[in-house]
């Protein structure tokens, strides 16, 4: 919608060992009449970070939007899934915390530096329901909870630059990773509640929601708030890519039909469990 996207990775140009690469997502990208400028970038590396910014400033005059999504524990976290944390190699913790909250929290700096001398701007920090619940390791569950808060202590911060910050929640998203390993992700179940990859968020639901955000004219509202992409977009009246609306991961509905299909059929979608009530169930502060 007339913006100019930076994608950073380090798959600039395909490779036959991993699905995806900048290039591609950029072609992409133009194709449906957008502009995108891959960047291969390292965000273990903190320079490579820098020059990006530097870049954006030089050639763009300004930054409108951040969104933090740089994970590098997945491969880890699927290996030692179900391990105790003591037999894990240390390299569990390094990974996904340092690509996943550090790496989000040097973004953040350098977007911050821009966004408040404009006055402007957002900044996102993708994250999960695993910052709450015990997911599957105890570094990704540090480190979404880290993202977390991140979003909420920066925001305060950057409230009175006009800069809003949040954190976000999606589902089970179909991204190359998950669909390739749709059989095990099935296998899974996780507070009592399986994955049915096939009615996963697509890819873009995030991005479709993070656009609504851009365009509120009130979300300074939302600063330092965590949600979730379903809530949010249930807010403005969005579906997904293919059309489909998600049921919030607050929705009785959505818990009851897990296990109940038939009983779930019947109880309407908008009733949710309270916020608090959630993060109640699952506080650890005596």
């Amino acid at each position: 919608e007339g913006a100019t996207v930076y994608i950073t990775g380090r798959t600039l140009d395909p490779v036959s060992t991993a699905p995806g690469s900048l290039k591609v997502t950029a072609e992409e990208i133009e194709g449906r009449g957008g502009k995108a400028i891959p960047v291969k970038c390292d965000h273990r590396v903190d320079s490579e970070v820098q020059a990006l910014f530097d870049r954006i400033k030089r050639d763009e005059g300004r930054l409108d939007l951040l969104v933090n999504n740089a994970f590098n524990g997945s491969l880890t976290v699927g290996k030692f899934l179900g391990t105790p944390f003591w037999d894990a190699p240390i390299d569990c913790w390094d990974e996904p915390i340092q690509v996943g909250l550090r790496s989000h929290y040097v973004a953040a700096v350098e977007a911050a530096k821009i966004m408040t001398r404009q006055k402007s701007g957002l900044i996102v920090n993708i994250s999960s329901s695993g910052a709450l619940h015990d997911y599957f390791t105890v570094p990704y569950g540090v480190g979404k909870a880290g993202v977390d808060k991140m979003a909420e202590t920066a925001g305060t911060q950057l409230l009175k630059h006009n800069v809003t910050f949040i954190s976000l929640w999606p589902g089970l998203v179909q991204t190359e990773f998950v669909l390739a390993s749709k059989d095990t992700v099935e296998k899974l179940e996780i507070n009592g509640v399986a994955f049915d990859v096939s009615k996963a968020e697509t890819v873009e639901y995030s991005g479709i929601v993070i656009v609504a955000l851009m365009k509120d004219p009130n979300v300074r509202k939302k600063t330092g708030k965590t949600m979730t992409t379903a809530d949010i977009a249930n807010e403005y009246g969005l579906t997904d890519a293919d059309g489909r609306r998600h049921l919030s991961m607050r929705a009785v509905k959505t818990w009851v039909s897990s296990k109940l299909p038939l009983l779930g059929y019947f109880i309407p979608s908008f009733i949710k469990i309270p916020w608090f009530w959630v993060v109640g169930a699952a506080h650890h502060y005596y």
